[in-house]
């Protein structure tokens, strides 16, 4: 049987943490920051943690070895 490969997209977009849960950067802070209020734009600030089910497939498709 062939080694299990990590998708490399998956890999610069996700982190698992110690206990198991995917964490994601959060979309929509690329450009346009001048027409978003500075309420969108502090809420989209830092990380966030996915749903478990999402978070599951995408450690079993995507990050088989993380």
């Amino acid at each position: 049987m062939p080694k299990l490969k990590t998708k490399s997209g998956a890999k610069k977009r996700f982190k698992i943490t110690g206990t198991g849960k995917v964490v994601y950067t959060q979309s929509g802070k690329r450009h346009g920051m001048i027409k978003r209020t500075t309420k969108q734009i502090r809420n989209k600030r830092g990380t966030a943690v996915l749903f478990k089910t999402d978070g599951d497939n995408i450690k079993k498709f995507f990050l088989p070895n993380g």
